[in-house]
């Protein structure tokens, strides 16, 4: 139980400040921790660690996410925001069509539900050992701080004073993808979160300072998963519902209200 509200609380911390990380970086408000295939690579590593049983899905999930970001690293050097984000897009779809092909081809039943149950993100911890939780603690405090120290600069990059060169722009998204991937590799990928909480918390509130939107996305974010997980736990009348699903439909009427009640402020 606790380990679960740890990683409930972990990753609605980890995946808003990914979010708007990516928004800040790439002045665009449909900027996600997954538009670059992080998520699908995520799954691929989980995906081809379970069928092939050579190590646990975090390390596998972590290997093949960091794999992908490095690829994504070096492209960031040469290419600018736009083009990126449409080879994020393709990218994620290859990588995506990958795990596919590895999930459709498991050698049993059962090695295709430990996938599935890690996949629905439900914070159950399953086969998660001391040392994955060791190494997930590592790499959320290496990027949440990452996300601090560079807070300022981000802000000013967003506002236009400043235009990032490249290479910062490289090493940003291999930080946000440790932070990121401290919850994901635990837990299994969490949509909503990364991309709809930072867009909230930006109309929300005005201000372009980033730290405020990592405080209140940070609150939001927690909330969200923590009612969610509530209700998967013990509002679910006996129907298995996965944690992502869930929260994205419990969190349509908030969006609903939030965007058609309210002007989006001009940055």
């Amino acid at each position: 139980m606790f380990l679960s509200l740890l990683y409930v609380v972990l990753s609605g911390i980890a995946l808003p400040v990914g979010g708007i990380q990516m928004q800040y970086l790439w002045r665009n408000q449909l900027g996600d921790v997954y538009s670059l295939g992080l998520g699908s690579a995520a799954c691929l590593g989980a995906a081809a660690a379970t069928m092939s049983g050579w190590c646990s899905l975090t390390v596998g999930s972590f290997i093949c996410t960091l794999v992908c970001t490095l690829i994504c690293f070096f492209v960031t050097l040469r290419v600018n925001t736009q083009k990126l984000i449409t080879f994020g897009i393709l990218f994620g779809t290859f990588i995506g069509s990958l795990g596919t092909i590895v999930v459709t081809n498991a050698p049993n039943g059962d090695l295709l539900k430990k996938y599935y149950l890690w996949g629905a993100a439900n914070f159950r911890l399953e086969e998660v050992t001391s040392g994955d939780i060791v190494f997930s603690l590592v790499l959320f405090a290496v990027g949440f701080g990452a996300a601090l120290w560079t807070s300022r600069e981000l802000t000013r990059h967003f506002r236009g004073e400043i235009e990032l060169p490249n290479w910062k722009k490289a090493v940003s998204l291999l930080l946000i993808m440790f932070l990121v991937t401290s919850a994901v590799s635990i837990c299994g990928p969490i949509g909503f979160i990364s991309l709809g909480v930072p867009n909230l918390s930006r109309i929300l509130c005005a201000k372009t300072d980033i730290r405020y939107h990592y405080l209140i996305s940070s609150a939001m974010g927690i909330g969200l998963l923590l009612i969610t997980w509530l209700v998967v736990n013990y509002a679910s009348f006996g129907v298995y519902l996965p944690v992502s699903a869930t929260m994205a439909i419990l969190a349509l009427p908030l969006m609903v209200l939030v965007f058609t009640g309210q002007k989006q402020p001009t940055e």
